[in-house]
């Protein structure tokens, strides 16, 4: 992926190698392809992963990560 991307974190791991650090392009088109920002797995589409973070987080734990991470975006 080209350096016009995004890290982000999803409450959900990379069957790959369980890292919740992902990649998006920065466009953020709703069919750009979501990687593991670890091994470069693809993993979703940027429309299903905001379906993902608008539910939210599967615990307190995991919601105080995801605030320190996605704080910037």
């Amino acid at each position: 992926m080209s350096g016009l991307s995004e890290d982000f974190r999803l409450p959900v791991a990379c069957p790959g190698c369980g890292s919740h650090l992902m990649r998006v392009s920065q466009v953020k088109n709703p069919d750009d392809a979501v990687h593991c920002a670890s091994c470069g797995k693809r993993i979703c589409l940027w429309h299903e992963a905001q379906t993902v973070l608008r539910q939210g987080p599967g615990s307190e734990s995991e919601a105080l990560i995801e605030a320190a991470v996605n704080r910037r975006g």
